[in-house]
C-alpha cells in the first residue's frame, strides 16, 4: 500500500517515496525482505522490487545487463561520479570503472552502486589492458577538437564509454587509449556542459540505437 503524504503546511503536502509495512498475511517469497515487509520500503527501486532484498535485486538485474559499460577518471575526488553512478543504474550497464583514485563521492549515487558491479582500475593503463582482454572498444566523451559528433556516431553494442572529469575534461593518457572521441552540440554560450549531465547523453544515445528495435 502507498503511503499517505505528509503535511508541511496548511494545505500543502510533500509526497512520500515508497510503501509502508505490507498487509499480513506476508507473502512467503524467499526474495522478500522480513524487515521491509515489516517495517514499508522507501527506497528509490521500481514498484517491481518493492519488498525485495538487494542481493535478489541484483540477481534479477544480472539476468539483463546491457553490453553498455561506463568508466569515470577519478584525480581530484569529482563530486559528480555518484550521479553517473545513478544514471548508469537505470540503464542497467554491465559495469562502472572508476579509474585513479578508489574512493569517489558515493553520496549521488544514492545507494544505487549497491545494485551495480564497480571495479576500480588505478591507473589508465591497468584500465585498457582490462578493456582489451574483455574486447570492449573505449569511446571517450568529450569536446575535444579531435571528436566527432555524438549525434551522427554509429555506436557499437560492445562499448565503455569513458568519461572525464568536470572541468579538467578526459586527461591527454585517457584520450590516448580511446578509439574515438565524441562530443555533444551545445547551442549556448557555456564551453561545457556537467558531467554527470553528459554521461546521461551519452547512455541515452547509444541506447536509442541498441534498445529500441
Amino acid at each position: 500500500m502507498s503511503l499517505p503524504p505528509g503535511e508541511i503546511g496548511p494545505g500543502e503536502f510533500y509526497p512520500v517515496v515508497g510503501v509502508g509495512p505490507h498487509p499480513k498475511p506476508w507473502p512467503s517469497d524467499e526474495h522478500l525482505d522480513p524487515e521491509l515487509l515489516a517495517n514499508g520500503d522507501r527506497r528509490n527501486v521500481l514498484d517491481k522490487y518493492r519488498y525485495w532484498k538487494v542481493e535478489a535485486i541484483v540477481s534479477d538485474l544480472n539476468t539483463k545487463r546491457h553490453a553498455l559499460r561506463i568508466a569515470i577518471e577519478n584525480w581530484q575526488h569529482d563530486l559528480n561520479i555518484g550521479s553517473v553512478v545513478r544514471t548508469a543504474n537505470a540503464f542497467n550497464v554491465s559495469t562502472v570503472h572508476i579509474v585513479g583514485k578508489r574512493d569517489w563521492n558515493r553520496r549521488g549515487a544514492m545507494v544505487t552502486d549497491k545494485y551495480l558491479t564497480v571495479i576500480h582500475h588505478a591507473t589508465i593503463t591497468e584500465f585498457k589492458t582490462w578493456a582489451d582482454e574483455n574486447k570492449v572498444e573505449i569511446i571517450g566523451i568529450d569536446n575535444l577538437e579531435i571528436s566527432k559528433p555524438l549525434e551522427s556516431a554509429k555506436l557499437p553494442k560492445e562499448c565503455v564509454l569513458f568519461l572525464g572529469q568536470e572541468g579538467a575534461g578526459m586527461s591527454d593518457e585517457a584520450v590516448s587509449v580511446c578509439s574515438q572521441v565524441l562530443s555533444i552540440k551545445q547551442y549556448g554560450s557555456t564551453r561545457s556542459m556537467n558531467a554527470s549531465a553528459a554521461g546521461a547523453i551519452a547512455m541515452y544515445a547509444w541506447a536509442m540505437q541498441h534498445l529500441n528495435k
